[in-house]
């Protein structure tokens, strides 16, 4: 839709030069365009205004209102007549929705200008507005929101208790030295620490991540000297629960073409969840040649996964409401960062679980000097 109010003669050759050069101008912004008069009726737009209105036809010389319709971000809807009428100075906003006839809705910037619509003295008066489809930058703006408040508040307990225990100790050295409660409290100072640490590399492995940042060193990996150096780092930590840990090795998975890094890091997600939220009984983890690569099982008798939480357990901050799930510290991120890594070497991850009787996650791992087409290949899709 071209710019056919403005003023100037039709002999005036200079007026009608401004006139194609403005109207090229606005039809060639990614911006949508409405320019209305005095009366709040349509006297332009530019074809970026009929997409985000998703309009087929020109709407000039229908009333504004009939054309945009804008809600707040209570959903409330806004006469937007009114808005535009008691603009006197350039404004903008970023909290406004527009509705589709279909039912979807986009977040919308709208500014809104008073302006001549002409040359001169003479111009008519009305107002200039911009639109601007922001769905995409809103959604970035409450996820960064809703990292700040996740990572603070997931910060603050250990933090807190690793600070207590600290003065606790320091109490006790100055009053008793008792060495076996200054060595309990150290000890829980040093568990939260370790918590932090490992929240840390969660993540800077998932900052890298999503910015496309991780390579991989791909490494011939001794599975059998992988799998026992698991056990001597977990049976020790099951034991402490009351928890059995086994390991069930076939004598054929013996090689594995990967990043040792990365295989390393998703099962100790596995297996570390797996002791968590588990209370009796025990984890188990088997490992089994197939296709090409090995299959790494990790099976608990734990609390369970519901089936609705089973398809966000992958979910970046995502953490169950299970009262039973909330009474250890998490971030959301393991599972996030472990099907990231996933991805890259190209494995695919299982998931089976019944609420109260435990879970099993499966992956299968390639062997990446048997992939032909080596990193470069389309990583397989998310678990369902």
């Amino acid at each position: 839709m071209v710019f056919d109010f403005l003023g100037g003669g039709p002999n005036d050759k200079q007026a009608k030069l401004e006139h194609e050069r403005l109207t090229s101008l606005v039809n060639s912004m990614a911006d949508g365009v409405i320019a209305v008069d005095e009366a709040i009726q349509v006297v332009m737009t530019n074809g970026a205004a009929l997409n985000i209105l998703d309009l087929n036809g020109s709407p000039s010389n229908k009333p504004l209102a009939q054309v945009v319709q804008p809600y707040d971000r209570n959903n409330q809807p806004i006469d937007i007549k009114t808005l535009v009428l008691q603009t006197k100075t350039p404004s903008t906003s970023r909290d406004l929705l527009l509705h589709y006839k279909d039912g979807s809705k986009i977040n919308l910037y709208l500014s809104i200008a008073p302006v001549h619509l002409g040359y001169g003295r003479s111009g008519q008066r009305g107002y200039v507005l911009l639109l601007r489809d922001i769905t995409h930058e809103k959604s970035l703006e409450e996820e960064r929101d809703e990292f700040i408040s996740v990572v603070s508040h997931e910060l603050r307990t250990p933090i807190a208790i690793a600070e207590g225990n600290i003065s606790n100790a320091q109490f006790i050295a100055d009053k008793t030295g008792d060495i076996g409660q200054i060595k309990e409290a150290l000890a829980q100072a040093h568990s939260q620490t370790m918590f932090l640490a490992d929240m840390i590399n969660d993540l800077a492995t998932l900052s890298r991540a999503e910015r496309g940042k991780l390579t991989m060193q791909v490494e011939t990996i001794d599975v059998p000297a992988l799998v026992k150096e698991l056990a001597s780092n977990y049976s020790a930590q099951a034991a402490k629960k009351g928890l059995g840990f086994t390991v069930e090795l076939d004598p054929y998975a013996k090689t594995l073409q990967s990043s040792s890094l990365y295989v390393r890091e998703t099962l100790q997600n596995f297996i570390t969840n797996s002791i968590k939220y588990t209370e009796q009984g025990g984890v188990a983890l088997s490992v089994k040649p197939r296709d090409k690569g090995i299959v790494f099982t990790v099976t608990d008798t734990g609390i369970g996964i519901s089936k609705g939480d089973q398809e966000k357990i992958f979910d970046r901050f995502f953490r169950s409401e299970d009262y039973r799930t909330r009474k250890t510290n998490g971030t959301g991120l393991g599972l996030y960062v472990t099907l990231k890594l996933a991805h890259l070497m190209h494995a695919e991850i299982d998931v089976d679980s019944e609420l109260n009787k435990g879970s099993t996650f499966s992956i299968y791992i390639p062997n990446l000097a048997d992939i032909k087409a080596g990193p470069s290949i389309a990583p397989s899709p998310p678990p369902k």
